[in-house]
């Protein structure tokens, strides 16, 4: 129904803030478990979801994708208790994800402030 309303614009960035979440809540979970032995790093891959958002590959195929990068990271230790989480790495993806969120929801008001100039009649 909504898409009808507003479009395919209001689904994309819904779904791009809900990826950015997804991924902010991955990165600070590793950082909880930088002490934990065997713990391996989780993360997705934002711009994949971004080629599908534009028509690109499936869902299952971003899922493989995930998957595939999942399985190189785990292969990769950094400590001898079997650990990979990299502390300047998870920060670094944290404030990337902080700036790409912020992006996001400048462009969601920015899409409703136009939506409630339309209505308005440019008043």
């Amino acid at each position: 129904m909504l898409d009808k309303i507003f479009g395919n614009h209001l689904t994309d960035l819904s779904s791009a803030l809900s990826r950015t979440t997804q991924r902010q809540s991955l990165l600070t979970t590793n950082l909880a478990n930088v002490n934990v032995p065997g713990y391996k790093r989780k993360d997705i891959d934002f711009h994949s979801a971004l080629v599908d958002e534009m028509g690109g590959p499936t869902q299952a195929l971003l899922d493989q994708k995930d998957a595939q990068a999942q399985a190189q990271s785990d292969s990769v230790s950094l400590r001898a208790d079997g650990n990979n989480v990299d502390i300047e790495r998870e920060m670094t993806g944290i404030a990337e994800t902080d700036l790409r969120y912020q992006t996001l929801t400048e462009m969601t008001t920015q899409y409703f402030s136009q939506l409630k100039n339309v209505i308005r009649e440019g008043k």
